[in-house]
């Protein structure tokens, strides 16, 4: 079993180098905003309690976000380990998670932190805003989330 988490800020490239990395390995890349998203999309129980948070524009809270994590790892496709993409971002979140491997007799193989100079992330945020039509994302707030990825 291999089981690898990606850290970084940002627009720090965790998304792109772990899909990379996930194919190579030939294991599933566990991303959260998008195992929030798909199980918003197909009504699970826990895809309409995170929508509940989602549509107040609130985060959706760490018990949920455990909840879908342990269904990635107990379903077949992660038999062979997972590539965590971005999470755990705190510690509770990181005790979290090796406590679920830990039931499963596994643990984290790998963390791989990408490094990335502020400037660069600003830009590639703003990029990747105006690629996506994100409104929301303008330099102020994507400045804000970079500082504070970079002081945690």
């Amino acid at each position: 079993m291999k089981n690898v988490m990606i850290l970084g800020a940002p627009g720090s490239g965790k998304g792109t180098q772990g899909k990379i990395l996930a194919d190579h390995l030939s294991i599933p890349q566990v991303s959260t905003g998008d195992l929030i998203r798909a199980a918003m999309k197909a009504g699970t129980p826990l895809g309409v309690k995170a929508k509940g948070f989602y549509d107040q524009g609130l985060l959706v809270p760490d018990e949920l976000i455990f909840g879908l994590i342990q269904e990635i790892l107990d379903s077949p496709p992660a038999a062979k380990g997972v590539l965590m993409d971005g999470f755990p971002r705190t510690i509770p979140q990181a005790e979290a998670v090796d406590r679920m491997l830990k039931a499963k007799q596994a643990r984290v193989d790998r963390v791989v932190l990408l490094e990335v100079a502020e400037a660069d992330l600003v830009q590639r945020l703003l990029g990747r805003a105006a690629k996506e039509g994100r409104a929301d994302d303008n330099i102020e707030s994507i400045t804000q989330r970079a500082l504070a990825a970079l002081s945690s």
